[in-house]
């Protein structure tokens, strides 16, 4: 088997930046499928992977049913994939065997209960919600779209035996937000092919998920992510066209309402080049939220997109990782990003869980003649971008979206984020520099961290004890470590520049004493940071730059330099370089070489400043830096390092404010930065 995915005879004319047309996706979900069916030796043998060794499931000595759960989820998973071939030709073989065959008599053991393979009934394990009610969802998403593929397969006995199964876990408990998704979907198949359900309980479902919509498109998922988009809209959507128009049509407005809304911002998250942003937990689904491509299609106006721009960021979303041969482990998609990281996933994953990224393969239900396949592949706003940079505020779910034109990367900027992950609180997530996990020494990629100098932190002692006679805890050993901020709030963009706040500390550690008030002001290929700190006691923080990963080896080339005015240094790899230039408040500029941290080698160079107050009653200060990257070897020009003109600092600032500045760039383009009322402003 070849170790990656090749575009053989790539169509230049269709698709000018990637090659791809139709045939290239069956092709590709073909290949992707021979890695799947490499583990499976015959049509009897049900779908199991190798378990991955670390925090994933099931772990050794797990119950039975957790094993059940992962080769459950190996086999819907799969089917992702599986269906859309079915669906376009039923006689598709994967190393001798009919897809069609196989899955409909895995599926037929799975929910026969007595089987060797099935899985458990809700009675039979502790009243909770399990895994199985996730992958439900997935399955019937996919058979409401294609119910050619299997369902129509089965005898009226077969299907009888069946729905005892689907029809316990569709009613069973579920959890929080996302999950009523999964059982809306599977009440709402039962439902269309004539199956007794619990009505009240499918539009209870329906009203909790309506009630998440928050605007923008978006909708709350314990914080905000990308599965808003693939299952808030991608799912729903789905649902719409095949249930939800026909049975409960106010609820189906209330979600194409927001799927339209969602279009006119969603190619502003990939690059140029249709690279996705690793940023949000599960990550191992890479482009599930690519999917989203495909159902701009199955709107009732299928004009939200400009469809050769949407197969084109579809298209490289996926080539961005099948043309890795170290994004397979197993033959299999790894639990990482672009290869296997333990340090990357989460516990509820398992070896089957990234099969989910492929979800964009739904475009293989849309007809021959849908604008998806027939439109000439282009680069949308890229085209006319030039080198400015582009930025879409997401008001509601309190994200930016910058497009930089210079360099062909697109950010994530995150403002309602309520807890310390990597995943969430970075100060911002690149298409091409991708997160790198948290460093306690410092110097940690893309964050601010802090660490208390405090004597009273520095012993163990509480720094309220000498007002309450009362302690929490206070660990002096925690408190030698750097830690990341502790939640992110957003305050709006005013007059072109972007508020929020870092929190380094909750209550009831002096929450207000531990904050970082952040300005940013966007700039070709980068961002201009005028931050405000209000850290109450001895203190020391560092700020660093994406990561920069040592591929083959290669270390990063790190120089730096001080002139009059500012501190400089850069590090490069081949293909990529960053810059940190300091303009006022920092000490010094440092790099560290990190070891597994990074989502693209085991090593990693950052560059980063460093600040350290020992004043018992610390002042405020503002700290001025530039964050640039690129995505070329040329050397960085003077006038790239040196883009602020003048620095104006403020005590008082005209509108009655402390600790501001007027800022005027090198092209004469001026920026207030005032941070008025900053913590009233608060959205969260």
């Amino acid at each position: 088997m070849k170790k990656k995915f090749e575009v053989i005879d790539p169509d230049f004319e269709l698709s000018p930046m990637t090659g791809m047309t139709k045939k290239h996706y069956i092709d590709c979900a073909k290949f992707l499928l021979e890695g799947a069916f490499s583990h499976v030796d015959s049509i009897d043998q049900h779908m199991s992977f190798p378990i991955v060794p670390g925090k994933t499931y099931p772990q050794p000595n797990a119950p039975e049913w957790r094993y059940r759960a992962a080769d459950f989820e190996a086999l819907e998973r799969t089917f992702t994939l599986a269906g859309p071939l079915i669906h376009l030709d039923p006689e598709t073989t994967i190393k001798g065997i009919n897809l069609r065959d196989y899955y409909t008599l895995q599926f037929y053991r799975s929910f026969t209960s007595g089987h060797p393979n099935s899985i458990p009934l809700p009675e039979e394990l502790p009243d909770s919600n399990y895994q199985f009610t996730c992958e439900f969802g997935g399955l019937f998403k996919t058979l409401l779209l294609m119910p050619d593929t299997i369902w129509s397969q089965y005898t009226e006995e077969q299907k009888n035996q069946m729905v005892v199964t689907i029809s316990k876990w569709a009613h069973h408990r579920t959890t929080q937000n996302n999950w009523r998704i999964f059982n809306i979907l599977a009440l709402s198949f039962l439902k269309k092919y004539g199956y007794e359900i619990d009505d009240d309980l499918l539009k209870s479902h329906l009203l909790w998920i309506a009630s998440y919509h928050s605007g923008n498109g978006w909708y709350l998922e314990q914080t905000y992510n990308y599965y808003s988009i693939s299952l808030f809209i991608v799912y729903t959507t789905i649902w719409n066209r095949t249930f939800g128009d026909e049975y409960y049509p106010e609820i189906s407005a209330i979600i194409e309402r927001s799927a339209q809304k969602l279009m006119e911002s969603l190619p502003s998250f990939f690059g140029r080049d249709g690279y996705i942003n690793m940023w949000s937990r599960s990550i191992c689904y890479r482009t599930w939220v690519s999917g989203a491509f495909p159902a701009a299609f199955m709107l009732k106006n299928q004009n939200l997109l400009d469809a050769g721009w949407a197969r084109r960021l579809c298209s490289g979303s996926l080539l961005q990782f099948v043309t890795r041969e170290e994004f397979f482990f197993n033959e299999i998609p790894s639990l990482g990003f672009y290869g296997k990281k333990e340090y990357m996933v989460q516990n509820y994953s398992c070896a089957g869980s990234p099969f989910l990224m492929f979800l964009p393969f739904i475009c293989l239900a849309l007809p021959e003649d849908s604008p998806f396949w027939t439109a000439k592949e282009n680069d949308g706003f890229w085209e006319s971008l030039g080198d400015d940079s582009k930025k879409v505020i997401l008001e509601n779910p309190g994200l930016v979206l910058v497009n930089h034109g210079k360099n062909g990367t697109s950010e994530i900027i995150p403002g309602k984020v309520y807890y310390d992950d990597p995943n969430y609180s970075k100060l911002s997530y690149n298409t091409h520099f991708p997160w790198e996990d948290h460093n306690p020494e410092g110097g940690t990629a893309m964050e601010y961290c802090f660490r208390s100098l405090d004597p009273r932190d520095v012993r163990g002692d509480d720094v309220n004890f000498y007002l309450t006679g009362k302690t929490v805890d206070n660990d002096a050993l925690k408190n030698q470590q750097f830690t990341i901020s502790q939640s992110m709030l957003y305050n709006g963009v005013i007059d072109n520049v972007l508020y929020r706040q870092a929190i380094m500390r909750k209550p009831p550690n002096n929450g207000v004493g531990y904050i970082i008030d952040l300005a940013e002001i966007t700039i070709p290929g980068g961002v201009i940071r005028v931050d405000r700190t209000r850290l109450a006691f001895e203190y020391e923080i560092t700020l660093g730059h994406y990561g920069l990963p040592h591929i083959g080896g290669n270390k990063a080339v790190v120089n730096q330099y001080v002139d009059g005015r500012r501190k400089v240094i850069t590090a490069s790899i081949s293909g990529r370089s960053l810059a940190l230039i300091s303009y006022n408040g920092w000490d010094q500029l440092e790099s560290l070489i990190h070891a597994d941290r990074n989502a693209e080698a085991d090593e990693s160079t950052v560059i980063f400043a460093r600040k350290k107050c020992l004043q018992k009653n610390p002042p405020m200060e503002l700290l001025i830096t530039v964050m640039l990257h690129k995505m070329d070897d040329n050397e960085w020009t003077p006038e790239e390092l040196d883009p602020i003109k003048e620095i104006e600092l403020m005590d008082v600032t005209t509108n009655f404010s402390t600790m501001g500045a007027n800022i005027t760039l090198a092209d004469g383009t001026k920026y207030m930065i005032d941070f008025q009322d900053i913590d009233g402003r608060r959205r969260c």
